[in-house]
């Protein structure tokens, strides 16, 4: 029997941004993930252009023995809370979607203490994704890790990424594989360009690769770690990487899935997430949702 693959409906992302958040200093935490969820989303998924939108909040709290370290290689001193993925199908709708940004980027303040735009021309390769709802909106069901890698600029970096990952996920216990292979990023040019917002970062996030890796557990993870396969790829890191951190995703929020904003992206995340608890499946009539939509 074949386990399930979804990873071809992110074939229609060709144009895409990954952007490392921070809260801004003295928020609290509870407050900072309702206000991004429930005010910024939704802010985000109305603006045109947009075909895919997604929140992944981590804990800051916790990131010992999420992902091991190779003797040679640094560990990460970045503190983060989350990360947004933004995508299209088309450089015009990008551009579209820029030139109405203003509002969201003035929007930033209020909870970013630090955000970072890194630029994916190419958009970035889902290898595997076994998560059946393509509009995920709540607590991770995964053990989900970000992991942000350091390349080295005298090597073939990008190829030995590609291949370990693409090994890892033809791996039955791997949920998802997803790599993100952005343009060097410049701080003389800093993105987004949200007034009173912290874009400047340290050396270890200039040339950076992010690769999203799910497993069932915590423990079927570790025993992973454990296989010659993750270990063969551990050998390497020093060789193609000068620093790696790691980031434990808590939730996934999605707000727009093929252009189209979801529930949440209409009404907010917690609302999506008591109309689902509730099941009140007349909220998603086509009637009801019209009251939510402009043109």
């Amino acid at each position: 029997m074949s386990i399930p693959d979804f990873s071809h409906r992110d074939d229609a992302v060709r144009h895409h941004t990954y952007a490392s958040v921070r809260r801004r200093d003295g928020l609290p935490q509870d407050l900072f993930a309702r206000y991004w969820r429930d005010v910024h989303g939704p802010l985000c998924a109305r603006l045109p252009g947009l075909g895919y939108y997604v929140q992944q909040h981590f804990d800051r709290d916790r990131t010992a023995n999420l992902w091991p370290i190779a003797d040679g290689v640094r560990r990460m001193t970045a503190v983060l809370d989350g990360s947004a993925e933004i995508g299209f199908a088309s450089l015009q709708d990008q551009a579209t979607f820029a030139e109405a940004g203003t509002i969201l980027y003035a929007d930033e303040a209020n909870f970013i203490g630090e955000a970072v735009a890194y630029n994916l021309p190419r958009g970035s390769r889902t290898f595997v994704d076994r998560e059946q709802n393509p509009a995920h909106n709540g607590p991770d069901i995964f053990h989900r890790l970000h992991i942000y890698m350091a390349r080295r600029a005298d090597a073939p970096t990008d190829a030995w990424l590609t291949d370990s990952f693409a090994a890892f996920a033809a791996e039955s216990v791997v949920q998802k594989v997803k790599l993100h292979l952005p343009e060097a990023y410049s701080n003389d040019r800093p993105a987004p360009p949200s007034p009173n917002v912290a874009h400047t970062v340290e050396d270890d996030r200039l040339n950076l690769a992010v690769a999203e890796i799910a497993f069932e557990s915590a423990r079927v993870a570790r025993e992973f770690f454990a296989t010659g396969l993750f270990q063969r790829a551990m050998a390497g890191q020093a060789t193609y990487l000068t620093a790696i951190g790691a980031f434990l995703v808590t939730g996934v929020y999605t707000y727009v899935r093929d252009g189209k904003p979801t529930t949440a992206g209409l009404r907010g995340s917690s609302q999506a997430e008591l109309i689902e608890a509730i099941g009140a499946a007349n909220q998603l009539d086509r009637d009801v949702s019209a009251l939510f939509v402009r043109g």
